[in-house]
């Protein structure tokens, strides 16, 4: 019994000084994003805001995505430019598009949680919006994607090697659903 103790001791003890510092995580959205999000219950609002998200820390890493442009007069609702090492903005890039597979994900596991806007005279539901938000993901994704292939390229870091993998991946997989989609019906105008 004795033994265990000291064995336990003489491994557990180097162990406590080895340990690297705990570290706070750094959050990957700026309050005010975190707001926006929240708002939206509507996934094609919310797929939106995230993919914007996403456009905002590829203009923090001065790289052209071919997003939509963002005005100072935005930046009140959307808050600060998101700052942060270039790996940062990468693992954030990532992160983000994570949720937004996941967002996704949990609703087409639960179409029956779909929230309808009860400011709508005529509110949409899951099969409406549900595609357009897999769509609009899409769009994006083929957009990142090439940007990222070029970043790929030119990094010699690892770890933001990894994260630019991991992006492209999951950009891979989101252009891919698409065609689990139903086929894209236009209304006519009359």
């Amino acid at each position: 019994m004795k033994a265990a103790i000291i064995f336990a001791l003489l491994i557990g003890l180097p162990m406590l000084f080895l340990a690297s510092p705990v570290c706070a995580q750094r959050d990957y959205f700026t309050p005010e994003e975190v707001e926006l999000i929240r708002e939206a219950q509507q996934i094609d609002q919310r797929i939106d805001i995230l993919t914007f998200a996403i456009d905002r820390r590829f203009a923090a890493l001065k790289l052209d995505v071919n997003g939509p442009k963002i005005s100072t007069k935005e930046s009140e609702k959307w808050g600060e430019v998101p700052k942060g090492t270039r790996f940062d903005l990468l693992y954030d890039i990532k992160r983000i598009l994570q949720k937004a597979i996941d967002d996704i994900d949990n609703l087409s596991e639960r179409p029956d949680s779909f929230v309808i806007d009860p400011n709508e005279k005529k509110p949409k539901g899951f099969t409406e919006l549900f595609p357009k938000a897999v769509r609009s993901l899409a769009r994006a994704a083929e957009r990142y994607r090439p940007v990222l292939t070029t970043e790929l390229d030119k990094t010699i870091d690892n770890a933001e090697k990894g994260s630019i993998l991991d992006s492209l991946d999951k950009c891979d997989q989101i252009i891919q659903s698409v065609a689990k989609l139903p086929a894209d019906i236009k209304k006519a105008k009359n």
